[in-house]
């Protein structure tokens, strides 16, 4: 496996040497490895939601372009998004 040298600030260091001592992982480079598989993990994420929103978007301009527009006020849309954001009884 390759080799990488990093620079850490202080606290990550700590936080590194502290996931070790906790016995969580047997070394520093196990900790690394998971927190970029997390970051990936986050990334891969981040990007269908924008792939999501960008299609969502592009659908709505096409809407626009053709005059397919809602009757509901923006009152009306925020107040139906409220209700479902509200928890069930």
């Amino acid at each position: 496996m390759p080799t990488m040298n990093v620079s850490l600030p202080t606290e990550f260091v700590t936080f590194v040497e502290r996931a070790v001592a906790s016995g969580d992982y047997s070394s520093a480079s196990e900790v690394v490895r998971d927190s970029l598989r997390l970051l990936r993990r986050e990334k891969s994420v981040e990007d269908e939601k924008l792939a999501v929103l960008r299609r969502e978007v592009s659908l709505g301009a096409e809407q626009a372009r053709n005059g397919d527009f809602s009757p509901l006020s923006i009152d009306d849309i925020l107040s139906a998004a409220r209700e479902t954001d509200k928890p069930q009884r």
